[in-house]
């Protein structure tokens, strides 16, 4: 595992990974769509956050929102966006599958991770859906995962300190958990604490005034305008907290 404490921050635009790397953060998840859970973003996106210096780029690999239960045409589409992401000079990918029982799907995440090669492969949220968290994380370290991001099977991370420090510890250090949802420098150290995980995963977001001085009078909804990223000031909160946690 990593041996020290670090910081992921969820990404959805290039503001929130410059956000990232300048508070301090050492690791972006990029996506889009956050407000459905998060989808796998445009390649563009992707290139022009790799050249952001001084953070580590992973990418969610997730074809489209709703559940984990993919499609061959799903998984194919997910293969050719964990090459793409690889050629783009990403350094991993945040991914996952489950059957329609609620079982880690192996033999879609043993092609997904057959895809990522050398890159390094997190177990994402589908993990808090699964029948059996216990057989899932051993399953997981088997698959060859590096981590998994969960909230202990809470809504919020904070609710889920119990279940999470059970998961550290069958983890064992054979895998990292990375705690997220709901994270924020009001409760991270709380979490490492209670939980003995030492990577939390934050949007750190805040809303911020449109650039936009012309509002339509077609009825768009105000929100529409609305936007948020990733706050410096936030962040920098986050990793003196993650980044000194004993």
């Amino acid at each position: 595992m990593s041996g020290r404490n670090m910081l992921e921050i969820c990404a959805a635009d290039i503001d929130s990974v410059v956000a990232a790397a300048t508070g301090g953060a050492d690791r972006i998840e990029l996506c889009s769509g956050l407000a459905e859970g998060g989808v796998t973003p445009s390649i563009g996106l992707i290139r022009q956050a790799v050249k952001t210096p001084g953070i580590r780029i992973h990418v969610l690999i997730r074809p489209r929102a709703g559940n984990f239960t993919y499609s061959e045409p799903d998984i194919q589409a997910m293969i050719h966006d964990i090459r793409q992401v690889a050629e783009a000079g990403a350094h991993g990918v945040v991914t996952g599958a489950l059957d329609s029982e609620g079982n880690v799907d192996l033999e879609t995440c043993r092609r997904l991770i057959n895809a990522a090669g050398d890159m390094s492969v997190t177990f994402h949220r589908a993990f808090d859906m699964c029948r059996d968290p216990y057989l899932s994380l051993e399953q997981i370290i088997s698959l060859g995962f590096h981590r998994i991001l969960t909230s202990g099977g809470s809504p919020k991370a904070l609710d889920g300190c119990d279940e999470l420090a059970r998961l550290v510890s069958q983890a064992d250090g054979r895998i990292t958990i990375l705690a997220g949802s709901g994270v924020s420098p009001d409760n991270a150290a709380t979490i490492m604490s209670r939980t003995g995980v030492t990577e939390l995963h934050a949007s750190a977001g805040m809303p911020i005034p449109s650039a936009l001085c012309y509002t339509s009078s077609a009825g768009i909804p105000s929100e529409e305008y609305a936007r948020r990223t990733s706050s410096v000031d936030i962040i920098k909160k986050l990793s003196a907290i993650v980044h000194n946690h004993k």
